[in-house]
């Protein structure tokens, strides 16, 4: 089954046209026939488009919205044919926030759109781009279109009472929806299956922590093949320290920052999770590779930015040892985790006392390329997987159609 997933960020649409061949092949290891991004929608968006060969498309236009980059994409897809009969023959759209109800993907139609609909409030920047783009897609494909929703959260949605209630009174938690949801559910499942292909472990026998670093960052323990605590909660601004978010601070901060600079709860809200974490620390820049230039620079707060970073990796890491019991390896996925080796050394480093130890060559050969960077003898392996949420989008889609009789 050929399937195109679409994958919306804030400001961004990304899409892979992947054929699954069946619920065998090793997640990863599906053909992939079409691959775009539409960076920077609202203003002048880049488009880079790759398909057959000499087919590719980079170009800059104007890009309103996600409603506006979905249907350019269709329309490039349908210029190489691969809107005719029997080519693309389903589509699956992620979505951020499933909350408590949508867990599992979900073949979409005017019902699932309007669960969608009533959980915006959970993730406004989310959930907002990716309505858009499923209303454009049925829009111009029509409902004979098999369509599939994959939410970002359902991979958490193991997560026993104990790690995903807040200790707050429970009935104000139950009437507000408020809980611990966790986020970036397909990074690190599409890590911990990938883990389990790649070294011939069965799923249910693998104990995993699961490191996904980039501008938005996230850490989850993992346990059978299910998450059993991650850093993110109620919103992605809780956990690690990231590109632009604070990550874990003391609760009383928005409400002394508030008083003290005379200014709204919207606007502390705005400068956590816009104007914080390395851009904040740094003063310079959210990009992980500018603090490292700038720090091996001499810049003083380059190099705050960079310790405090590995140093909250390192503490969640230690903290999930423990959840689990002990580790069969560590992932790193992501753009930081995938392409930095100083920052995966210095998140490993000082860890023999739990059998984490790295190889230093293999470390630095591993930039965004698959593969085992801890030595032969290390108790905790650690690994380099490249995430691919497209993967998993299309092998869910494969499956909920499948399980549904289409």
């Amino acid at each position: 089954m050929k399937v195109l997933a679409i994958n919306c960020g804030s400001s961004t649409l990304r899409f892979e046209v992947i054929d699954v061949q069946s619920a065998q092949t090793p997640i990863g290891d599906e053909r992939r026939l079409a691959t775009g991004i539409i960076d920077r929608i609202g203003s002048e968006a880049h488009l880079k488009f790759s398909g057959p060969p000499g087919n590719d498309l980079q170009e800059t236009a104007s890009v309103y919205d996600h409603a506006e980059a979905m249907y350019r994409v269709l329309g490039w897809l349908r210029s190489y044919g691969f809107l005719d009969s029997g080519q693309i023959q389903a589509i699956g759209h992620r979505v951020v926030h499933g909350g408590d109800v949508l867990v599992e993907p979900t073949l979409i139609n005017d019902v699932v759109i309007a669960a969608i609909e009533a959980l915006r409030h959970l993730a406004p920047l989310h959930n907002e781009p990716s309505l858009k783009a499923i209303r454009a897609a049925r829009a111009t494909l029509g409902t004979a279109m098999p369509m599939v929703v994959v939410f970002d959260t359902a991979f958490h949605c193991t997560m026993a009472a104990w790690a995903s209630q807040y200790a707050i009174p429970l009935e104000l938690a139950a009437k507000h929806s408020i809980r611990r949801y966790g986020f970036h559910g397909l990074a690190h499942r599409y890590m911990t299956e990938r883990y389990a292909a790649i070294t011939f472990t069965p799923p249910e026998r693998s104990k995993l922590v699961t490191l996904q670093l980039g501008n938005g960052c996230s850490a989850t323990a993992v346990m059978g093949g299910r998450s059993v605590d991650t850093s993110m909660g109620f919103t992605p601004l809780e956990g690690l320290m990231m590109g632009t978010r604070c990550g874990d601070i003391d609760a009383s901060v928005p409400g002394f920052l508030a008083r003290r600079e005379g200014v709204t709860v919207d606007e502390i809200e705005k400068w956590l999770n816009s104007e914080s974490g390395l851009l904040g620390v740094s003063g310079s820049s959210r990009d992980m590779r500018d603090v490292l230039e700038a720090q091996h620079a001499g810049d003083a707060r380059a190099s705050l930015a960079v310790e405090m970073f590995c140093h909250r990796v390192r503490r969640y890491v230690g903290a999930y040892l423990a959840v689990l019991g002990g580790a069969d390896a560590i992932v790193f996925g992501g753009g930081i985790g995938e392409k930095a080796p100083s920052i995966r050394a210095r998140i490993c480093g000082g860890m023999d006392w739990c059998g984490l130890l790295l190889d230093q060559e293999r470390n630095e050969a591993a930039v965004g390329r698959e593969r085992r960077i801890s030595t032969d003898n290390a108790r905790i392996h650690a690994y380099v997987i490249p995430v691919n949420e497209a993967a998993v989008i299309a092998r869910d889609t494969f499956m909920c159609l499948h399980r549904n009789g289409r």
